[in-house]
This record gives structure tokens, C-alpha cells and sequence, in this order.
């Protein structure tokens, strides 16, 4: 009984012991997978925060990683900037705007439609806007007229039925209007080789010589008594054309049958301002490359392409040779209608700059230049009320005017978003 008493005892003992050791290793194991845990959290955490500015720096772009003071921050300065009634546009280097003086905008009557890639001319004080996308599945076909003195949009009528509808190539002699090619119908369909002229008088379409070849948008000016076509996007509207081609012209009437050839432009291309002055021809920005239409598409949707959008400025004088002059402050294309010409300068307004190199998407441009023909020197000269693409540009009595377009996404952002028809306005004093 009494052996009995001393194994049960033994045994109350062991299993003691072995509950409390049993107890004290699980309580060590929880302790270990707690402190575990808890660094493992911290370095996937810390990983999780400091990899992402280990990549994106070596791309080229620098991260702010506290987000949270970073948002406080935005609102305080935002809320200041309003109050202020100054806003700022901040962006990051990589597309940053350049620094450049306030304009004071006024708002003037907007165009009746909305328009991208259109075309415009002015004749003293009338303002003739051409075609465009009213959206990416509809396109224009008619012209509107504004007036610069009475600040009106003072009379419509209709283009030709075989005429292109965006991307058109225009001159004038101060009556008539030259139209050149151009992309005819709406997404990415191709463009067309017909060129037609209008009596701004009667309001009468002629037609004239198609080019040799279809091209896209391509850089046209009436010089020394010829009509020049260069460059452009070939029939794909992806491929840059560098033919260079003339007609001689007289009162809306071609003196010849057939373009005669001229010397390649040094760099093909679409979206190009191409300004005479000074006897002296000028083609200035533009792009290599665009979209195109997506292979197999009945509706010719459009399919992005890679794109190279440059600063290159050359010139044609007595000598017909092209002429090197220097770069606009930044590359800029999307600007075929968006000079005017003042005190022996050509102003630009907007554009498109190269695509942001992370997201890729397109940069606008919201500056205003001035290329001084004296001096063969560019400066900023103010800021339009925001980022815009293929603005149509007028000059009146001091003031320099700008319609349609493609907005950017608002001030913090350049991306392009609303088509628009605003009439802006701002004198300058230059």
C-alpha cells in the first residue's frame, strides 16, 4: 500500500514536471514566432517601401514615399494657392513645365463645335477654323467663321465631300485658301492626295492638282509664287514622308498640271508649323511616327505607335538649301496652326512634347515661345490657361488669340483629355 501510495505520488510528480516543461516550451516557441513575425513585418515593410524607389530611381524618376505628409502637404499648399488665387502647376522633372511669366487669359465666345486637328486661316480680322475630330468617331466638314473685331463667330459653310476632314495642309495669299491632302474620315483611317482652294470672297471651292502621293498632315506654305508641300505622314500615317514638292499658283489657279519636286526636307514628318516671313521659309517642331489603324479593323480604330517628337528648326532662303537653326526650348509638335506672327517673330502656342518615359503617355504643352527672327533666338514667353494640343492661333489688334484643341487633365496632370471649342484671349506686350 505503502509502494503503491510512492509510485502514485512518482507519477503525480513526473507528469507535473512534464506539463510545466511542456508549458514553458510552448510559451518560448510563441515568444520566438512573435519576435519572428513582428521583424519579418518590418522588413517586408521596410522592402515594400524602399524597393520601389530603387527601381524607380534607376528609371529616372524620384518617389516621395511618405504619401500621407506628402497629401497633407498638397492640401495646405493648394488651399494657399487658392487663396492666393495663383495657382501653381506641379510636376515632376521628367515632364515639368517650363518656367515662364503669367498671362491674364480672357475667355471669349466659344466655337459652335468642339474640334481636335483641325485647321485655320486668318484674313485681317476674319478667322476661318477648318474641319477637325468632333470626337475620335466623327469628324467635321464644314468651316466656321469668327470675327476679331466683333468677337463673334459670324457665319458657317460647308467643305468640299472629297476634301480631308483632319490634318490638312493650309495656305493663303490674303484671299484664298489653299487645302492640302489631309486624312480623310474619322479614327485612323488614311489620308488623302486632294487639294482644293477657296475664294474666301464667294465662298467658292476650286479643285486643284492632287499631290503625287497622299500624306498626313503634312507642312504647307505659299512661297515665292509656288505652293510648298513637305513632309508629312505617308499613306500608313505612321512612316515620315521627306518629299518636298511645289506648285505654281496664281489667284487661286494652278499655272501647271503637275508638283514639280524640290529638295527633301532634312527630317520627315507631321504636325509642323511651316511660316514664311522675310522671304525666308521656316518649318518648325513636329514628330516621326503615329498612330495607326489597327490591323483587320473595319472602323480603322486607332492603335498607338512609337513616336519621336523633336525641337529641329530649318529653314529655305535664296540659297535653297535647308538650313540648321536652333531647337525650340523643348520638342514640340501638334503646332501647325498654332503661330502667328509678331514684330518680326513667330509666336507658338501649346503642343505636344515626348511621352512621359515610366507611363508613356503623352505630354501637353502649355507654354507660349517666341522665335526672334534678328536674333534666330527662342524664349518663354508666358503660360496659356493650360496644357493644349493643335490650338488654332490668331493675332488682332494687340491680342493674341487661340481656339479648339485637346486639353491636358488638369493642372497636376498633362495628359490629354477634353476636346474643346474655347476662344481664349491675352494681350501681349512684346
Amino acid at each position: 500500500m505503502a509502494r503503491f501510495n510512492r509510485i502514485k505520488h512518482h507519477s503525480s510528480t513526473a507528469k507535473l514536471v512534464f506539463l510545466t516543461s511542456f508549458a514553458g516550451l510552448l510559451g518560448v516557441a510563441l515568444v520566438v514566432h512573435f519576435i519572428w513575425a513582428s521583424s519579418s513585418f518590418y522588413v517586408a515593410s521596410f522592402y515594400s517601401s524602399v524597393a520601389p524607389i530603387w527601381v524607380l530611381e534607376k528609371s529616372g524618376v524620384v518617389v516621395v514615399t511618405n504619401v500621407t505628409t506628402t497629401k497633407i502637404a498638397d492640401k495646405r499648399e493648394n488651399a494657399k494657392e487658392k487663396k492666393e488665387g495663383t495657382p501653381e502647376r506641379f510636376l515632376s522633372a521628367t515632364y515639368a513645365d517650363l518656367p515662364a511669366p503669367e498671362l491674364q487669359w480672357e475667355e471669349m465666345p466659344p466655337a459652335p463645335v468642339p474640334r481636335l486637328d483641325g485647321a485655320a486661316i486668318q484674313i485681317k480680322n476674319i478667322f476661318y477654323v477648318f474641319a477637325g475630330y468632333g470626337s475620335l468617331d466623327y469628324v467635321h466638314s464644314h468651316v466656321d467663321i469668327y470675327n476679331f473685331t466683333s468677337n463673334t463667330w459670324v457665319g458657317r459653310f460647308d467643305m468640299p465631300k472629297e476634301m480631308g476632314h483632319s490634318h490638312l495642309g493650309v495656305a493663303s495669299d490674303g484671299r484664298y485658301i489653299y487645302v492640302v491632302s489631309g486624312q480623310y474620315g474619322p479614327q485612323c483611317r488614311g489620308p488623302t492626295a486632294r487639294t482644293f482652294v477657296l475664294d474666301t470672297e464667294t465662298k467658292k471651292w476650286r479643285s486643284m492638282p492632287p499631290l503625287p502621293a497622299p500624306r498626313y498632315a503634312p507642312a504647307s506654305q505659299l512661297w515665292r509664287g509656288r505652293l510648298h508641300v513637305m513632309g508629312g505622314s505617308k499613306e500608313n500615317r505612321h512612316t515620315p514622308g521627306l518629299e518636298h514638292w511645289s506648285i505654281a499658283v496664281k489667284d487661286g489657279k494652278a499655272l501647271e498640271n503637275q508638283w514639280r519636286t524640290e529638295i527633301p526636307i532634312p527630317r520627315g514628318g507631321p504636325h509642323r508649323a511651316c511660316v514664311v516671313i522675310n522671304d525666308r521659309l521656316f518649318v518648325i517642331g513636329g514628330q516621326e511616327g503615329d498612330f495607326m489603324a489597327k490591323p483587320g479593323s473595319p472602323i480603322f480604330k486607332c492603335s498607338r505607335r512609337h513616336e519621336v517628337v523633336y525641337a529641329d528648326v530649318y529653314m529655305l532662303d535664296d540659297e535653297k538649301k535647308w538650313k540648321v537653326l536652333p531647337p525650340m526650348p523643348k520638342p514640340n509638335s501638334h503646332i501647325e496652326c498654332s503661330w502667328v506672327i509678331v514684330n518680326n517673330s513667330i509666336i507658338i502656342t501649346g503642343g505636344t512634347t515626348e511621352k512621359h518615359p515610366v507611363s508613356k503617355r503623352m505630354v501637353l504643352v502649355g507654354e507660349v515661345f517666341q522665335f526672334h527672327l534678328d536674333s534666330l533666338t527662342w524664349s518663354v514667353i508666358g503660360k496659356l490657361p493650360f496644357r493644349i494640343k493643335t490650338t488654332l492661333a490668331g493675332f488682332w489688334d494687340g491680342w493674341l488669340y487661340f481656339t479648339s484643341g485637346q486639353r491636358d487633365s488638369g493642372p497636376d496632370n498633362p495628359r490629354p483629355k477634353k476636346v474643346i471649342g474655347e476662344m481664349w484671349r491675352t494681350k501681349l506686350s512684346l
